[in-house]
């Protein structure tokens, strides 16, 4: 599986976007994710062109593929509050078109937290968010993957249920992909540290959602327990999921062709990482035949 693994982590875009491109090949990253604007700001700057295509051209180059864009921490699509709501759509149609512009095909979101209205809610809020974004942004080329959450405070996505009834409510389907945190599915209650639980929860995913629908794993250990509901992330291997999910991840023969990003906490000379990811790659190392 090495050989073909696409295997990568979250990169800065310090710098310029094209930055992201450069830290990556420093890893030997063979996909990898980024943000498309400063997470934390509402309006992102505007993409120069030389930057636009320096940033293409390191991508042709290193041959890192597919790249995963992630939306603002900002955006908010469940919210009970219409402004809120809309400044959360006009952001995202702004993020994607960004992302059509880079020519990166999807982008991770969280669908979103209530903020007290409730689920039932916060669920039709995001749908009909997101069939607002999808109209607007036909033909762009982009796609959005909901990302299961832990379920820290009011947040939407920690079971999938929730990501089920949020893709029916969806018109465009063909445009709607997932995304699967292992730290968040670890602390939203579902058990991935044994075999037995790995292949429970990856049955219920697929019956539920479908493995056609799975674009990208974020691979995390979780700082805090199993049902804990607390989004923490930990390296690979040292929090309470612990090495056995990520062996079984690696060596899956069904995920081979899915972008693996890590996002576990980083210094500036991302040492981290490079344990991290070195770490993962020997897990891959030794094939492992898994049943469905």
């Amino acid at each position: 599986m090495t050989d073909n693994m696409l295997l990568g982590a979250h990169m800065s875009i310090a710098g310029g976007i094209d930055k992201a491109i450069e830290r990556g090949i420093s890893l030997s990253c063979t996909t990898l994710q980024l943000f498309t604007k400063n997470s934390n700001q509402w309006k992102g700057r505007v993409l120069k062109t030389d930057e636009v295509e320096r940033f293409k051209t390191l991508r042709k180059e290193s041959g890192i593929s597919p790249l995963i864009a992630h939306d603002s921490y900002l955006i908010n699509l469940a919210s009970g509050s219409h402004e809120l709501r809309k400044r959360s759509i006009q952001a995202l149609i702004e993020e994607m078109e960004r992302c059509s512009t880079l020519e990166i095909p999807y982008i991770v979101i969280h669908p979103g937290a209530h903020l007290g209205s409730g689920e039932e809610a916060g669920i039709k809020n995001i749908t009909d968010s997101l069939n607002i974004v999808f109209r607007e942004t036909e033909g762009w080329g982009v796609g959005i993957a909901l990302e299961v959450t832990a379920g820290q405070g009011t947040s939407i996505g920690y079971r999938f249920e929730h990501l089920s009834r949020l893709i029916d409510g969806i018109r465009d389907t063909a445009r709607i992909k997932a995304c699967l945190d292992s730290c968040h599915l670890f602390a939203a209650g579902y058990d991935i540290s044994t075999a037995e639980g790995y292949h429970t929860v990856i049955n219920d995913y697929n019956r539920l959602i479908g493995l056609d629908r799975l674009v990208c794993f974020h691979v995390n250990d979780s700082k805090k327990g199993l049902g804990s509901r607390v989004d923490r992330h930990e390296h690979i291997g040292k929090g309470c999921l612990g090495e056995g999910f990520f062996k079984l991840l690696m060596k899956d023969k069904r995920f081979e062709y899915i972008p693996k990003i890590i996002e576990t906490p980083k210094g500036e000379d991302m040492e981290e990482d490079r344990i991290n990811l070195t770490l993962l790659r020997r897990m891959a190392d030794k094939k492992l035949e898994v049943r469905d």
